[in-house]
């Protein structure tokens, strides 16, 4: 399990996840536990479900940070810059693309029926795969407590590190009360701190956007939900960009692949071209990879102090919870009619049948599929 993987099999696996990577992170992080521990077995269920958890602790977008570790634990530091590159760079050149179009042409192309049968096809993936994952995290009964107070929780909308946070000081103190006699302050919980520091640009424009997503990538906890309200009052509120850009910015967000991150490079192009795509782009996934790069080495020290492992087991639990409750709230707003309905089931069974099947076929298949029963009245 420790083997490293050849560079060139980490870019093939995170070039495909980032082009057929529709749904989100919840999405993203079901396909890549079929890719990672089930079909090439680079991870243990334990290690990749641990890798979630130390995720959600941190800042930035989840599945794009998993990719990161995955990259660590099987190139090194090549190995993080490849996986994570891979995984964003084609939803940065799709949304490129889409921004160009849009700056020529002020309208965005007509997708939305290819789009339609994806959604319900990517809740059976997530299904799936957080199966394996929810056995392996609710294995004690304190623990499936725990993510039953979380899901109901996340449910009523709680902020998600709230959540994480939350049930893992709770298992701490419980952990604490139980093992009193053999706990010491070096096995309590590790932080790092460390500065992120600025890069040079010679325009003020490119200079002021870099800041803006810089700052928004190094501090927003949450979904792609929860940057679009950032947006709104750092670019909106300012005057900065329009309302009007920003919902389109989200519309190309949730129809493209990869990272819903990538709205920024859209969100770039519109207020100063090229050059203010790549700012924003390379702003808002840096501290990703800083994060990622400090947070990694500490993960396998967190699973080995038993403190810290009552901890991180209870963020694991909270994490597949939380997952649980997008794919409830993705179901009630996706499955709303007969030809969703028999994609999702048409989906499952497939997966059912073919457990060891490519997620590609099953997003292709949904797609190809939501578009013909569109055509039947």
């Amino acid at each position: 399990m420790e083997n490293k993987a050849e560079l060139k099999d980490i870019a093939r696996l995170f070039l495909k996840l980032g082009i057929i990577g529709f749904g989100g992170p919840a999405a993203h992080i079901a396909m890549m536990q079929k890719e990672v521990v089930e079909k090439r077995k680079w991870l243990t269920e334990q290690h990749f479900l641990d890798l979630i958890g130390a995720t959600n602790l941190i800042p930035g977008p989840n599945s794009t940070e998993m990719a990161i570790h995955i990259g660590h634990e099987k190139g090194g530091w090549r190995g993080l810059l490849v996986a994570g590159l891979c995984f964003i760079l084609p939803a940065v050149f799709i949304t490129g693309v889409f921004a160009w179009l849009y700056k020529e042409y002020g309208q965005l192309p007509e997708i939305a029926p290819f789009i339609y049968g994806i959604k319900p096809a990517i809740i059976a993936i997530i299904l799936f795969a957080i199966l394996p994952l929810a056995k392996r995290s609710f294995k004690t009964t304190e623990l499936t407590i725990i993510g039953i107070l979380v899901l109901i929780a996340s449910l009523f909308n709680l902020y998600e590190i709230y959540l994480m946070f939350g049930a893992g000081f709770l298992a701490l103190f419980l952990s604490y009360v139980g093992n009193r006699e053999s706990t010491s302050l070096n096995s309590f919980f590790p932080l790092t701190f460390f500065p992120i520091s600025q890069m040079a640009i010679l325009s003020a424009t490119n200079a002021k956007l870099f800041w803006i997503f810089l700052k928004i990538g190094a501090i927003l906890y949450g979904s792609g939900y929860v940057l679009f309200a950032f947006l709104d009052t750092e670019l909106v509120a300012t005057g900065l960009l329009s309302r009007q850009e920003l919902i389109d910015a989200i519309a190309v967000g949730q129809f493209t692949p990869g990272p819903v991150f990538s709205s920024v490079t859209f969100i770039g192009y519109q207020m100063n071209g090229f050059y203010g795509a790549l700012v924003a782009t390379v702003g808002i996934f840096l501290p990703s990879f800083a994060f990622v790069a400090l947070l990694n080495p500490l993960v396998k020290k967190m699973r080995n102090s038993k403190l810290f492992s009552s901890f991180l087991d209870a963020v694991n639990v909270a994490s597949v919870a939380i997952i649980i409750s997008v794919c409830i709230t993705m179901g009630s707003e996706t499955i709303t009619d007969w030809r969703t309905i028999v994609i999702a089931i048409a989906s499952i069974s497939i997966l059912y049948k073919f457990k060891k099947i490519n997620s590609a076929f099953i997003v292709i298949g949904g797609s190809l599929l939501g578009y013909l029963l569109q055509l039947i009245n």
